[in-house]
């Protein structure tokens, strides 16, 4: 008989299982028993739950998006569009989106979206997003909100990939400033 309540909770072990295993391999290359191990069931459970792996990879890079979407959410201040525009940048860097194994399963699921029409969907939403709520923020700081916002996204992408491509500690704050230093200067 299944425990009642037990598939949210299994759920969610097999998401964060399947960030931390494609995060510490650098790659989509892992297998559902290396991800069920991690979360402490089987593969059958896991494949119950899911269906497959790229079903399993989807939900984890939709928990990315929702953990990124909300820490923005709580960190928006409601005064003004620096206010925003400081929340949407703080939450990049935020810890529980700015980990070694989320940046580097999070670049590797822009990798998926090249053979994935779900994911290459998902990433387009998010770019969607992210381009407008910079607009959004922008308008009034600057005549350009569009170059901007575009210029500002790239930055996030660029940053997150040197920091996957680099070794040792993660540095949010340094990483944090570099957006800033760029924004203050195009903002000037």
């Amino acid at each position: 008989m299944p425990k009642l309540g037990a598939e949210p909770i299994r759920k969610a072990a097999l998401i964060n299982a399947t960030i931390f295993e494609v995060g510490n391999a650098g790659s989509l290359d892992v297998t559902v028993a290396q991800i069920a191990r991690r979360a402490g069931m089987s593969p059958a459970l896991a494949h119950h739950y899911f269906g497959s792996k790229d079903q399993m990879f989807l939900s984890a890079m939709r928990y990315i998006l929702r953990t990124y979407g909300q820490s923005v959410h709580d960190g928006l201040p409601g005064t003004g569009p620096r206010g925003r525009l400081d929340a949407i940048i703080k939450a990049s860097f935020a810890p529980q989106n700015f980990q070694r194994e989320t940046v580097s399963a999070w670049l590797n699921f822009y990798a998926l979206s090249f053979v994935s029409k779900d994911a290459a969907r998902l990433l387009q939403v998010y770019h969607r997003r992210l381009q407008s709520n910079l607009i959004v923020a922008l308008r009034g700081l600057t005549d350009r909100p569009e170059r901007v916002a575009e210029t500002l996204g790239a930055l996030i992408d660029g940053v997150y990939l040197r920091t996957v491509l680099t070794q040792g500690p993660i540095d949010a704050a340094a990483a944090q400033s570099i957006i800033t230093t760029y924004l203050e200067e195009a903002l000037a």
